[in-house]
């Protein structure tokens, strides 16, 4: 699978995500099939895009934690799947599949909505997890983000959004992500705005100085520019804390294949995600 992924090199592009995603179709058609969905299309905003699933494996017993996730696309599009296909749902699968509830949501794109949607839909999914989710078997006091390239950016201004953000998750997981350390390009500009709103609204203060747990990771064959911001995140955090946060680097990954292959034979950032998890819970 390694050599399938490298040949791509750090490109990005529509070929490479349908690419990736045919390698791990064997491995994740037969789980989707296999663990169905506890709630499909739960509204948590006023938006037709406001709504998210959740996954749960067995009878809801015991409350247990919850893994919001929050899928990429650069701002523009992503779908959380859902009944019919596997591709983001699977992260939701899982975490059932490994003793969570898992929530996979769906948030506002842009161009239609710019800055901060986002973030304000990251709050507003956390919001009503905190308000319904027990009653699925999820426990509102023990909730994690993990987010994957823009995904990943919106769980950090959410930092940024909500003052209050530590008393409402345990911590988060951010895969892949730009949070304003590199300039931006056009297509984060139909995001952002125009580039002198720049320094104004990307999230890097909030990541560096929050004190809620991180997770930082990157990929091997990530582009350059993602592979600066983890780099330059790590250290800014060093500086700031007096230590580094908890990291992972995805080796023979890509921008896509990172969140792609979780729940399959290659376990080594859903190890770390786990652990990470239960050191929080």
């Amino acid at each position: 699978m390694t050599d399938s992924i490298s040949q791509f090199g750090t490109r990005l592009g529509p070929d490479v995500v349908g690419a990736v995603r045919a390698l791990y179709e064997p491995e994740q058609a037969p789980i989707a099939a296999s663990l169905p969905l506890v709630a499909l299309d739960c509204a948590y905003g006023p938006d037709a895009r406001n709504r998210l699933d959740l996954y749960r494996s067995g009878a809801a017993e015991d409350l247990r934690p919850v893994a919001l996730f929050v899928h990429g696309g650069g701002f523009l599009v992503g779908d959380k799947g859902g009944e019919s296909g596997w591709a983001n749902a699977h992260v939701g699968r899982w975490a059932a599949a490994n003793g969570m509830v898992g929530a996979v949501m769906n948030y506002r794109l842009a161009p239609q909505h710019m800055w901060p949607s986002g973030a304000e839909d990251v709050g507003l999914a956390v919001d009503w997890l905190r308000a319904h989710v027990a009653g699925h078997g999820g426990d509102p006091d023990r909730i994690f983000l993990l987010g994957t390239s823009a995904g990943a950016v919106h769980v950090s201004a959410f930092f940024k959004a909500r003052e209050d953000h530590a008393d409402l998750v345990r911590g988060a997981a951010l895969l892949s992500g730009l949070y304003g350390v590199t300039p931006l390009d056009e297509r984060d500009m139909l995001y952002y705005g125009p580039q002198d709103c720049y320094g104004l609204r990307m999230p890097l203060s909030a990541v560096m100085e929050t004190r809620l747990p991180l997770l930082l990771a990157c990929a091997e064959f990530d582009p350059p520019r993602f592979q600066a911001e983890w780099a330059s995140l790590l250290q800014a955090r060093l500086g700031r804390h007096g230590h580094l946060p908890r990291a992972h680097y995805a080796s023979g990954h890509n921008h896509y294949s990172m969140a792609m292959h979780l729940g399959t034979s290659d376990h080594r950032l859903s190890d770390e995600l786990l652990s990470f998890f239960a050191d929080h819970s």
